[in-house]
């Protein structure tokens, strides 16, 4: 058995049938199903149903692909360690985070690696929590910042710091030169645009109205940070976000509040059991000193 079978097993697996995964391959159809039906031969068992018009895999099938999914992540795992040069004179970093630590926390922290390893390579991604958790664990992305409520047991949390939500508004927002904290009853009277329910955020911001038994006069719903970021800068609406976003040259301004604010954990992110390459290791280790 060569990895290539185990390479045209996934693609088979991943296409649904072997028309679309021979054009994905760029081989021929019959030369695919013979690498299947040899790569069956070798294992004693068929890990596709054939009988139907849809290519699915059987039972064996779909335990064997699990496996074969696994084998390919560490075999690449391996092959990046073989390049990993530990002087970080050479190296490549690929860094994901979530959108709203995207919004204030990417800039310093790469200004800061890049001062000090400026041979590595960085690839950067904003993400949703379910696609770091994903990009984790097919090995397509090294370490992460996000939130530290990971569902996959095979992904490594390391809490870094509490992260603060606020409420901010914009210049034309008649509470902008406002110094008193806003009490529960003022905070049911704004109007808010808010990020949209599939935002981690978002989740955050609604348990925190529900135990301030607050129903908020949401105006607007935003799937993107920058694009809400232009709203309250333009209109007289408020909103709720990470406090270290409202920054005087943002032109927003954070209004205390009387009660408690909303607070939540954010985490370094990567896979358990897995190399770590220095690169990786490199920024860790920043990240933590900067907290610190």
């Amino acid at each position: 058995m060569l990895l290539r079978h185990l390479r045209y097993l996934l693609a088979v697996a991943d296409h649904g049938g072997f028309t679309r995964a021979a054009e994905a391959l760029h081989v021929s159809q019959p030369t695919l199903s013979q690498q299947i039906r040899q790569l069956e031969e070798t294992l004693g068992v068929s890990l596709f149903d054939r009988t139907s018009r849809t290519i699915k895999p059987t039972d064996a099938g779909e335990a064997y692909i699990e496996c074969a999914r696994r084998v390919l992540v560490e075999l690449a795992a391996g092959k990046r360690a073989l390049h990993d040069v530990k002087d970080l004179s050479r190296g490549s970093l690929r860094l994901a985070m979530t959108p709203t630590f995207m919004a204030y926390l990417v800039g310093p922290l790469v200004r800061d690696y890049v001062a000090q390893f400026p041979h590595i390579n960085l690839q950067i991604f904003e993400l949703s929590m379910d696609d770091i958790e994903a990009g984790l664990a097919d090995d397509s992305l090294d370490i992460a910042i996000a939130f530290d409520q990971v569902r996959s047991a095979d992904i490594e949390s390391i809490t870094v710091f509490t992260e603060t939500l606020g409420v901010m508004v914009g210049r034309d927002h008649p509470f902008y030169q406002r110094q008193d904290a806003l009490t529960d009853e003022e905070v049911a009277q704004l109007d808010f645009a808010l990020l949209t329910s599939d935002f981690v955020t978002r989740t955050r911001i609604d348990e925190y109205f529900a135990h301030a038994q607050i129903t908020p006069k949401v105006a607007i719903e935003v799937n993107s940070v920058n694009t809400l970021l232009e709203v309250i800068r333009h209109t007289a609406i408020a909103t709720i976000l990470p406090e270290p976003i409202a920054t005087q040259d943002r032109a927003l301004r954070k209004i205390p509040l009387v009660g408690e604010a909303p607070r939540r954990d954010a985490a370094l992110l990567r896979r358990k059991n897995n190399y770590h390459s220095a690169a990786s290791m490199a920024f860790m280790n920043l990240v933590l000193g900067t907290v610190s």
